[in-house]
């Protein structure tokens, strides 16, 4: 099992992460027994967020008695210091603590520093001095931004969309954060789901031993197969190296990782986070669950788009987001009349 440190903040934990975003979908009962299986198989770093609706009170129910055993990261959208500050208080009420070891900045789409007017980093400076958070991290989706946050030296760790469809500039900004001695925490390992291989997925992060991975997680098979990692790593082969380059190809060009938080402003209802990337879903997995009558209704909302724009507003990678769903649309509609074949 391979640890690593987590930059300046000398938090040190084993190769792989929980990312405890899927569990706001699973019952308290259900959740709680997935994240105690995690800490007894070796897991000790928990990345949930104010924003993941009762994740962090089901962290908070699990892990109460063994809090100093674990990690656990939390995240604030706040924009302002007050706002900060009451995140905080209910984020330490949910998850039964007196302390959050990373406490990240969400989402972020500048570089929050002291005396910009907003009061955001003085009252993250504010709770560590008061021992109520231990680091100060922060996560971003846009490449630019990230880049400036590394610069800026104001933040311990930084948390990024991460996977082998990255391009240049990722991998130059994982390794701007390790010669800045600053954590790297990969989001978006499975790309959303488009990547089916965990095996491929691992190994090529294992090419980053200075990467801590974050894996979304919501049933105990999922759990299983990452567990299964920290003691049997898959091995980076020449086989796994040409998958990748088949896969980027296959992928290349603009596609939704369906992140979700363009929902849920549709004002017609369309589910954007599946919608939008249709295509891929088709081909990357079996065909018959997406064709369903459920999945029919939910693609002609497309034709209900009054192009008002929210959706794209809200896209961290800035995608055209209408014009996305339009094309998905309509390869849709091309397999549904047997003109395309899919899986």
């Amino acid at each position: 099992m391979r640890e690593l440190t987590l930059g300046k903040t000398g938090i040190t934990v084993p190769q792989n992460g929980f990312g405890a975003l899927p569990i706001q979908r699973r019952s308290v009962d259900d959740a709680v027994t997935i994240l105690r299986k995690a800490y007894e198989g070796g897991m000790l770093y928990f990345d949930t967020a104010r924003a993941y609706s009762d994740s962090e009170t089901k962290l908070g129910i699990a892990f109460e008695d063994i809090r100093e055993k674990l990690y656990i990261a939390t995240k604030t959208t706040a924009t302002t210091g007050d706002k900060v500050k009451e995140d905080l208080t209910t984020s330490l009420r949910e998850l039964r603590t007196d302390y959050i070891d990373l406490y990240q900045l969400h989402m972020v789409d500048k570089v929050y520093a002291p005396g910009d007017g907003t009061g955001v980093y003085e009252s993250l400076l504010e709770a560590k001095e008061a021992g109520k958070i231990r680091h100060i991290g922060v996560t971003a989706h846009k490449i630019g931004v990230a880049f400036d946050l590394v610069k800026s030296g104001l933040y311990e760790t930084l948390q990024f969309p991460f996977s082998y469809l990255s391009d240049e500039r990722d991998f130059e900004l994982a390794k701007l954060c390790h010669e800045s001695d600053m954590g790297f925490i990969a989001m978006k390992g499975m790309a959303g789901g488009l990547i089916t291989r965990s095996d491929v997925a691992m190994a090529f992060l294992e090419n980053y031993p200075y990467v801590l991975p974050i894996w979304g997680v919501q049933h105990e098979s999922e759990l299983d197969e990452w567990l299964s990692y920290m003691d049997d790593t898959p091995a980076w082969t020449d086989e796994m190296r040409e998958y990748i380059e088949s896969e980027k190809k296959e992928l290349a060009g603009d596609f939704c990782r369906g992140c979700g938080y363009c929902m849920p402003t549709c004002p017609v209802g369309i589910s954007i986070n599946q919608c939008a990337r249709m295509t891929l879903m088709l081909r990357r997995s079996p065909s018959e669950f997406w064709l369903s009558e459920h999945w029919l209704n939910e693609m002609k909302k497309i034709d209900d788009c009054i192009g008002c724009g929210q959706c794209t507003a809200h896209c961290p990678y800035e995608l055209d987001t209408p014009d996305l769903l339009k094309k998905n649309y309509e390869d849709y509609k091309q397999v549904l009349e047997g003109k395309v074949n899919v899986l």
